[in-house]
């Protein structure tokens, strides 16, 4: 198994498909929960731009860069937002996962957290990942306290690190879990997703 094979990753909560153009109008319906692309400090494609951005973890996907995913709710089939395996290190079995986001109304569901845990899961049982990355604005706090939440650790700050649309400089935030804390981030996770599965 590599780390591009198309897979679909199921839970109880949440199931992340591989990302294709079907899932557009989904994804743009999504997106307008929330108005998610007034932050600043996050990189949420507006619907009309949608198709653009799709082709784009496409092309990343057919480079061999990326693994991109749709995420959508158990309960009710709606598509609630998107997720990837980006920046892929076959060879020393690393991987992040990030560009993602939510529709407004998913927060603080558990499908976010379940989302995490189904490819924390694939990432270090069936791609032996040494390492699972995670990167973040420095100014987005809510992210940043989502991914210590985990059971990530941080490794530092890249500062400016890249340009945002709007032309402001980024100071990236790196997080990271690693294989041997993987079965505790695991029972955590676990646990704080009892509350919010179906009985």
């Amino acid at each position: 198994m590599t780390f591009l094979n198309a897979v679909t990753l199921v839970g109880d909560l949440v199931t992340l498909e591989p990302l294709s153009l079907d899932h557009h109008d989904g994804l743009a319906d999504a997106a307008r929960d929330g108005d998610l692309w007034d932050l600043w400090y996050t990189s949420v494609p507006r619907p009309e731009a949608m198709r653009a951005e799709i082709e784009r973890r496409l092309a990343l996907a057919a480079a061999g860069t990326m693994a991109p995913f749709t995420a959508r709710r158990n309960d009710t089939g709606r598509i609630i937002g998107m997720t990837t395996y980006m920046n892929v290190d076959a060879k020393n079995r690393r991987v992040e996962i990030g560009s993602t986001w939510n529709a407004r109304s998913a927060q603080r569901t558990g499908t976010n957290t379940e989302s995490k845990l189904l490819l924390l899961t694939h990432a270090f049982v069936e791609l032996d990942c040494i390492a699972v990355e995670f990167r973040t604005h420095w100014m987005n706090l809510q992210s940043r306290a989502a991914i210590a939440n985990l059971g990530a650790k941080q490794d530092g700050v890249l500062r400016n690190d890249s340009v945002m649309p709007d032309g402001s400089l980024r100071d990236t935030v790196v997080f990271s879990i690693i294989a041997s804390e993987w079965a505790s981030v695991r029972n955590e996770l676990t646990r704080r997703l009892a509350a919010h599965r179906p009985t």
